[in-house]
């Protein structure tokens, strides 16, 4: 005999007999709540799930039929030597085969189908309101957890939903009629073959228990893998440049094996646990064997009712050991539910108002009041920013400098509205910016993060991320603009070569390049440079500051940097320093002031000295 247990796991060999059971945090109890919310997902598809749900007690009621019409071939036809309704009989049975291979078709064609569209519509919500959410969410959450929401909990969520749900009805129509069906033919016979449920129970509820914690090994220790794996290979440079490559390796040896031991435990259950529900249905089939040959020898039944008695044995363990282990799947989808639905009813920190409206185009005023700010990590400790009150009128360029941590970069996130000011107000044009909506705000901007990222496509597409319906006219134009075009044209394939993941194959100075050029072809009124040359080499930086000053001609632009050469020129120089502007002015006063400005400055020219 094989087994399914449900769409937890148990399939018909021990490979995947733990799959699905130990899911981290399915050790609790079942939310009812979570349950009904989930519901509700396959409510669309409820006329589908409802024909699957019929398809499935046809196909129960026919896999019945079978050994009931084998008794009266047995009793009626090939004892009384009647080959006519022997015939019959036969053709009765394959027809009853036939329809149930259909049934079985039909359902399981509906459920795949429903399950797709949960998945499909599941994901699909996740993934708009991950787009919805503010960074703060981001910055706060690991994408792998992120991801295996997206992924692991909703795959678990659909095993109940398309598969579970039918399962249940299938099983117990079984599970009824073939009780049903054994008492109808012999009470007697069927009590002594019932004699092995309790241990059959007992058997199931050892397994699941174990089976649970064991399992939950073995996706810490598959997780504990990957991460590892991820980081070696994300720091290999490192790890050849250091030569430690020995070092490394061992230590994935340890991670590896503990991973293997995970496993090899884990599979053990099913090593016992299989032989032992072969051994029960062996054990009922004897009692039916001997008790019911010694019930025909003394003419109390029929040969015709032991046959069919085994073959209701042999069918009445799966559905036994499916709704035994139906309640691992309440509890996996419930502890993923939980999950999913934690992260869809997270409120963004940063929302349109109801009455938020297109901002018209801009001028590039800037203006920042009394604005102080604190991350929900620091809440209750110093805001990073304490009554900063700031000034920028449209085509001056701004530069904020200061030490790392001094909030300069949560200035321009709060401009382009990324969080939401704890106090004060951020004015562009003399509008608050949680007056308008965040598309219309930032369409009107233009950001060149620190670390330039390009997405899977061609360079062509990157740059055309802002405008997908740019001409290939324009791509060139403002690539040109960018200082890029030169660079494109030796790849391969011109503005046709495909980024590789991480942007291998272009140099970060490249890559900045790129990204540039998808601000100039959004034409934006404002500009955030982030640090926009920090990782790029001296060269690289006078190419890309020249592709800069293109960029920010006629626009208002916000600087961030960190080195100071690069931003002598700006019309209003700020110092950040505890969260506030200590010091404001030109290139030349604040080095004439010789404050915090010109100790910066001159500390940087000594270590380039010294570098040098």
């Amino acid at each position: 005999m094989s087994f399914t247990i449900g769409s937890a796991g148990v399939g018909l060999g021990p490979g995947r007999l733990l799959e699905g059971f130990g899911e981290e945090g399915t050790g609790g109890s079942v939310d009812r709540q979570v349950i009904v919310r989930l519901l509700g997902l396959v409510r669309p598809y409820r006329g589908r799930m409802v024909a699957a749900m019929a398809l499935m007690a046809l196909a129960s009621l026919l896999s019945l039929i079978a050994p009931y019409l084998t008794k009266v071939a047995v009793d009626q036809h090939i004892a009384q030597g009647d080959p006519v309704g022997l015939l019959r009989t036969a053709l009765l049975i394959a027809a009853a085969f036939g329809g149930l291979y259909l049934a079985s078709a039909g359902q399981q064609y509906l459920l795949s189908w429903v399950g797709q569209r949960v998945l499909y519509t599941l994901r699909g919500r996740l993934f708009r309101h991950l787009q919805a959410l503010s960074l703060g969410y981001h910055d706060n959450h690991i994408v792998g957890v992120t991801l295996s929401r997206v992924i692991n909990d909703v795959s678990v969520i659909n095993d109940l939903l398309s598969q579970g749900l039918v399962t249940l009805v299938g099983d117990v129509l079984v599970l009824v009629g073939i009780v049903a069906a054994m008492l109808a033919m012999s009470p007697k016979l069927a009590l002594l073959t019932f004699a092995v449920l309790p241990l059959m129970v007992l058997a199931t509820h050892l397994f699941a228990r174990r089976a649970q914690v064991a399992f939950r090994q073995t996706r810490t220790r598959v997780a504990a893998v990957v991460g590892d794996l991820a980081e070696d290979l994300a720091g290999m440079r490192v790890i050849q440049a250091f030569a430690q490559e020995s070092t490394s390796a061992e230590h994935f040896d340890e991670v590896n094996r503990a991973n293997r031991d995970a496993h090899v435990s884990a599979m053990s259950l099913s090593f016992v646990f299989l032989p032992a529900v072969e051994f029960l249905g062996m054990l009922a089939t004897a009692i039916v064997l001997w008790f019911g040959g010694l019930s025909v020898a003394r003419d109390e039944l029929t040969l015709g009712v032991v046959v069919a008695f085994l073959a209701y044995v042999n069918r009445f363990f799966q559905p036994i050991q499916e709704l035994s282990q139906l309640y691992t799947t309440l509890q996996a989808a419930s502890a993923g539910g939980e999950r999913v639905l934690a992260l869809l009813d997270t409120v963004p920190e940063v929302m349109d108002r109801p009455d938020a409206a297109e901002t018209p185009p801009f001028e590039g005023r800037i203006e920042l009041q009394d604005v102080s700010f604190a991350y929900r990590a620091t809440e209750g400790g110093l805001p990073v920013l304490r009554k900063v009150n700031l000034v920028i009128e449209p085509g001056q360029t701004v530069a904020l400098v200061g030490q790392t941590g001094a909030g300069k970069s949560t200035i321009a996130n709060l401009v382009a509205r990324f969080y939401e000011v704890t106090e004060g107000a951020v004015l562009i044009d003399d509008r608050d910016v949680r007056t308008v909506t965040q598309a219309s705000l930032r369409q009107q901007m233009g950001i060149v993060p620190q670390d330039p990222f390009l997405f899977a496509g061609s360079l062509a597409d990157n740059i055309r991320f802002g405008r997908p319906n740019a001409s290939d006219e324009e791509v060139e134009a403002v690539a040109r603009a960018a200082h890029a075009h030169d660079f494109i044209v030796q790849m391969p394939d011109g503005y046709a070569t495909p980024v590789l993941e991480g942007g291998v194959n272009l140099s970060v100075g490249q890559r900045q390049l790129v990204c540039i050029a998808r601000v100039v072809l959004n034409d934006p009124r404002i500009i955030i440079l982030d640090e926009a040359t920090a990782s790029v080499d001296t060269v690289t930086e006078a190419m890309i500051q020249q592709a800069l000053r293109q960029l920010m001609e006629g626009r208002t632009a916000l600087v961030i940097a960190h080195r100071l050469t690069t931003v002598q020129d700006a019309d209003l120089i700020c110092v950040i320093d505890g969260g506030q502007i200590v010091e404001r002015g030109r290139h030349e006063e604040l080095l004439a002031r010789e404050g915090i400005y010109r100790e910066l400055y001159e500390h940087q020219f000594v270590v380039r000295d010294r570098v040098d």
